[in-house]
Parts: structure tokens; sequence; C-alpha cells
């Protein structure tokens, strides 16, 4: 297994207050967003499926602090917080889930098909697997074009005993690609646990079958993300090949909105990891390092809070899809 060169406390004490707060703020802005649409969702706003990343926040804001708008990010049904990470504003993803022309998708991708490639956001699926096929596609388009970007696939414990999981590793590893293949492993494939599925619970570990480098990070610690992602991103771009960082973290609301909660899974296991909140416990740790003051964290709550308000009324006064459009942006072979 691979270890990142530096730790999180040391990414604590390397980053400023600035580049600090922003790691909060991100992750706020997918909490309030995410508790917005399941409120909507419950309210019967939106069609369809939602499903929430309520508890995850820390992953998607660690890997795509790295990522630039040039970079290609592919996800997964659970990708509203990797596209609010990636860049898509709260109120085209809130559009979206809500049906409406305004959405990043235009009304017509919902929760689960959210795409903007104006900020490199190149799609989300409801299929298990098909990104990281996809973000090693990415990462040969950069290699061929000698471009210094990468192609990063976001996916969860459910898809590494997929086929997809194996070609995808692979060909990246043996063309030495610039991709980053995240898994989320949050212990749970909608409600079939991880450990009765495989009988290595670390997913990091397997990179050593295609002899790439393997993280196995606190999915719920943000700077811990962040160390891993720095490194492997760099040596991604500079032609040393692809890596595999597992990230151990926890969906704390249920697989989508509207199914059971527990269950499948006990409620003293629900309540203990979100005493591991990611939002808090960073809070928690720039406030006990001296970087920022309760004033700091309250101006940002507020600001998001605002933000989120304005997106829902921005998506709730948008405009369904005109019927006449119904036959564009349709390809045919």
């Amino acid at each position: 297994m691979t270890s990142p060169t530096v730790t999180s406390t040391e990414v604590l004490d390397r980053l400023d207050s600035a580049k600090l707060l922003h790691l909060y703020r991100e992750m706020l802005i997918i909490r309030r967003t995410e508790e917005q649409l399941a409120k909507s969702y419950q309210a019967g706003m939106i069609p369809g499926a939602c499903h929430t990343y309520v508890g995850e926040e820390a992953v998607a804001v660690g890997v795509c602090a790295h990522l630039t708008h040039q970079d290609a990010v592919f996800s997964t049904h659970r990708g509203h917080g990797h596209a609010l990470a990636k860049g898509v504003p709260p109120r085209e993803v809130m559009a979206e889930l809500f049906g409406r022309a305004t959405g990043c998708s235009r009304g017509r991708g919902g929760s689960m098909h959210l795409f903007s490639p104006e900020v490199g956001m190149m799609g989300t699926s409801g299929i298990v697997g098909p990104c990281i096929l996809q973000a090693t596609g990415a990462g040969y388009t950069f290699k061929l074009l000698n471009k210094p970007n990468v192609g990063v696939a976001f996916f969860g414990d459910g898809a590494v005993n997929n086929g997809a999981f194996h070609e995808g590793l692979n060909m990246a590893a043996i063309w030495k690609l610039p991709t980053l293949f995240i898994c989320e492993n949050n212990m749970y494939a909608t409600e079939i646990a991880f450990a009765y599925s495989s009988p290595n619970p670390d997913v990091g570990s397997r990179a050593a079958v295609y002899n790439i480098p393997g993280y196995i990070v606190d999915g719920n610690d943000v700077l811990a993300v962040y160390a891993a992602v720095e490194e492997a991103s760099k040596r991604a771009r500079a032609g040393g090949g692809p890596s595999l960082i597992e990230c151990k973290t926890y969906r704390t609301r249920a697989h989508a909105e509207g199914m059971r909660d527990a269950g499948y899974r006990s409620q003293d296991e629900i309540d203990a990891w979100k005493q591991r909140d990611p939002i808090a416990t960073l809070r928690g740790k720039i406030l006990d390092a001296g970087k920022a003051t309760s004033a700091d964290f309250e101006a940002i709550d507020a600001e998001i809070k605002t933000i989120v308000e304005e997106a829902l009324e921005f998506a709730k006064n948008s405009p369904y899809p005109d019927p006449e459009t119904a036959s564009e942006h349709i390809f045919s072979a």
C-alpha cells in the first residue's frame, strides 16, 4: 500500500486560513444543498429518484480541490456532491432535479444524469461501474493529446466487483494513463454490506494487482483525502500513471430518499458515524489550530444559507423544457 508523504495534520499546518475555509465552504454547500433537495423530494417537487451525498462531502471536496475545469470527472447515481465540488452552481443542480430547463442538463437528466462539460463534469450515471471506463478513456485522450490533465472516476464499493473495475484499472496501468480511481467505500451497496460481498475489506489493496499505487484513507477527513489526491494527481500529470484511492466513508441518510434508513444497518452504527461528521470535524480542527474564528464560520454559514435559498427559488420559478424541444440533443448512430 502507498501512504501519502504528508499527514492530514501536516496539511492543516501547511494550508493557510483562506484555503482551509474554502474546503469548509465547499463541503457546507454540498450539505445544505442536499438537505434542501431531501426536503424538496419529500414535498413532491422532485420526480424520480434522489440519492443524497450527506456524510461523504469530504471525498468530493478533497479530490476536486486539485482539479481544474479541464480535468474530466465521471460519476455515479450519487453524484450531486461531485458536481457541486467540481463547480456546477447549486441553482443548476437543484433546477435539474426539479426537471427544469435551467438545470445543468436542461431538465433532461434528473438526479442521476448531471452533465456540465463547461466545468469538466462529464456525466453521472445510475449504471454501476461505467464511469471507471469513461475516466480511463479520458486519461487515454489526455495522454494522446499530451495534455497535463487527469480523468477522474468516482464510484462506490458496489462497483469494485464489476468487470469494468478490472478492465479500467488494468488498461490504465498498462498504458500509464493519467487517471485517478476514487472509491467511496460507504460500506453498503444499496442495502448489501460490502463485508458480505467481498472477502477483502480494503479496496485500496487491490491496486497491487495492477502494480499501481493504492491508498486507503479516512474519507471523513477532508485533509487526509486532500493529501492523498495531491500526491496522486501530481504523479498522474507528470506521466507517472494512475492511482487507486479508497476513501472509507459513510452515507448517513438512506440509499435514496424514500427508502428505509435502518434495518439492514443498526441505528447505533448510523449514530456513531454521525459523530464523525466531516464538516464538524474540519471546523473543530481549524478552530483548534487558531486559523479561523467562530465569526468566520458564522459568516460562511449565513452565506451558504442565502445561496441555497436563492437556488430553491430559482429552481421553483424556472420553466419546464418546451415539449417541442424533445427531439433536440439526441444522438443517433
